[in-house]
């Protein structure tokens, strides 16, 4: 009995770092099975540490959410409880790998929806467990912020295409239904934020405005409805003049006020029922514009904080589920080009592929690599971390 206690003992023991995973040492690719349910997306992913994507799985609620309007969180957390065994198999089968094959285990600890979270958490610690695997829990925006690092130049969208990788210190633009932020990162752990939110995200506005247009649920939802909405004739704009620049001059963003100005003007209308289809269009079109041109605007005035502090940012990381939209693209690479003609700097954009810009995870599994390879691994009793500022991860170790 006691021989089997002391067993017991041993196997439960947090792993430690071994050399094989050090990178001057490895003598073949450490291939990584990440996990991520943080919102509304179940995915599943297999990455190696010579970037290749062996497999790259996600599982969407938009026919749940579409009934609801919105993500429910207990709606969600029991469909990526259904999705994550799905996600998981389908994984390790196009990557045509089994269980023994993988290295690590890398999860998505935080930001997120508590439950939501836990699906992915769970998960992972009881496979990394059960399988003696290394595991290392991952801060979501800083997965989305490492993503071009990963995915590289994606010249098939029409983005701007970069000879290399972003170079540090580059300014990180992180636009998705949970957050809004302008960071300065100088290492994969150190965030700076220069600007972000005092109210709801930029991504929540589109969701809300397209409710309240009652646009029908699109393929990426209610936000690429509007999008798509806003793409047509530019004959009717003059509600553009109405809605003011927030925070002029300041570093930071506010979209509340946009979504209340957006909501009286259709309510001016007689509501979204009396509103012509040309009407919709230059509703959407008004918003979409005074929301991106927020957007630029704390870009520029980011880039002139670096500037005036001696940092010189020479490369633009854009991620986030709202990072698809093509009309941002468009703008932030005119944006780019007056930093140019101001300050003589010529500024890189980075624009993930559109299927990397939404939740994935990929990303997770890349952003964990580093950690991997330098053989700082999770205890499995790591918990996850719903709200979790992303300027803390150098001081948390991780």
């Amino acid at each position: 009995m006691s021989a089997l206690r002391s067993s017991l003992c041993c196997s439960l023991r947090p792993l430690k770092p071994y050399s094989p995973l050090k990178s001057s040492s490895f003598l073949r690719s450490f291939t990584v099975l990440a996990l991520e349910s943080s919102a509304d997306d179940t995915c599943a992913a297999v990455v190696n540490s010579e970037r290749q994507i062996l497999s790259n799985v996600v599982i969407g609620q938009n026919h749940i959410h579409k009934i609801t309007g919105g993500i429910e969180p207990w709606l969600a957390i029991h469909a990526h409880q259904e999705n994550m065994p799905k996600a998981i198999r389908k994984a390790l089968f196009d990557a045509q790998l089994t269980m023994n094959e993988i290295d690590g285990i890398a999860f998505t600890r935080g930001p997120g929806i508590g439950g939501a979270l836990s699906v992915c958490g769970n998960a992972a610690r009881n496979m990394a467990a059960a399988l003696s695997k290394p595991l290392v829990g991952v801060h979501h925006m800083q997965a989305h912020a490492l993503t071009p690092f990963l995915t590289g130049p994606s010249p098939s969208d029409g983005g701007e295409v970069t000879a290399s990788d972003p170079q540090y210190p580059f300014l990180s633009v992180l636009v998705s239904g949970g957050h809004t932020l302008a960071l300065l990162a100088t290492s994969p752990l150190q965030f700076r934020i220069l600007a972000t939110t005092t109210d709801e995200s930029i991504g929540r506005c589109f969701d809300k405005v397209a409710r309240h247009l009652r646009l029908q649920w699109g393929d990426r939802g209610l936000g690429s409805a509007l999008e798509r909405c806003a793409a047509g004739d530019d004959s009717v704009d003059a509600l553009r003049a109405r809605l003011p620049r927030i925070f002029l001059n300041e570093l930071a963003f506010s979209f509340s006020g946009l979504h209340s100005l957006m909501q009286t003007a259709i309510q001016e209308r007689g509501g979204p029922e009396n509103l012509s289809p040309i009407e919709r269009a230059g509703m959407a079109r008004a918003f979409q514009g005074a929301a991106v041109a927020q957007l630029e605007e704390k870009v520029e005035l980011a880039i002139k904080w670096c500037h005036d502090q001696g940092i010189i940012v020479r490369d633009i990381v854009v991620s986030g589920g709202v990072a698809s939209n093509a009309f941002l693209r468009q703008r932030l690479r005119a944006c780019a080009e007056t930093v140019r003609q101001n300050t003589g700097t010529t500024m890189h954009l980075h624009f993930p592929p559109l299927e990397y810009c939404t939740d994935n995870a990929a990303m997770i599994a890349w952003a964990s690599m580093y950690r991997f390879l330098s053989g700082d691994f999770d205890d499995y009793s790591i918990q996850s971390k719903p709200k979790w500022s992303i300027d803390s991860l150098a001081s948390a170790g991780h």
